[in-house]
């Protein structure tokens, strides 16, 4: 079961949009983290660099959480809305629940749920 400080501490890295970095420090090694209903992906490393390559094609970001945090053990229910600005000028705004199972400090599964038609840039 994570601590309140752990999971304030993961919070404060995501909102710094230091999104990696919160994979590297925060999930085990093979963390399942899942879409919506698409095909879960494996791994801890795989994750980190895929929020790498996708915040490098932002201009900028903003994470925010929304309180509260539902914790219940070890299952912890986050509300995000994040909000990125790409090269081409277009915008993603999304709203997520994250769910989550953490392992004792770390998380182990996670599924996010939102609109799909959220994904999809918008031009201004």
């Amino acid at each position: 079961m994570p601590t309140p400080d752990t999971i304030e501490r993961f919070i404060s890295r995501v909102e710094s949009n230091l999104h990696a970095e919160a994979v590297e420090e925060f999930y085990t090694a093979d963390a399942c983290i899942q879409e919506n209903q698409s095909l879960p992906r494996i791994g801890r490393n795989p994750q980190a660099a895929r929020e790498r390559v996708m915040l490098a094609r932002t201009v900028s970001a903003t994470s925010q959480c929304v309180r509260p945090v539902f914790v219940n053990g070890n299952n912890v229910v986050i509300r995000w809305i994040f909000h990125f600005e790409w090269a081409d000028g277009s915008f993603t705004h999304m709203e997520e629940l994250a769910y989550q199972r953490w392992e004792g400090e770390r998380i182990a599964q996670e599924t996010f749920f939102y609109d799909p038609a959220q994904a999809v840039p918008q031009k201004r």
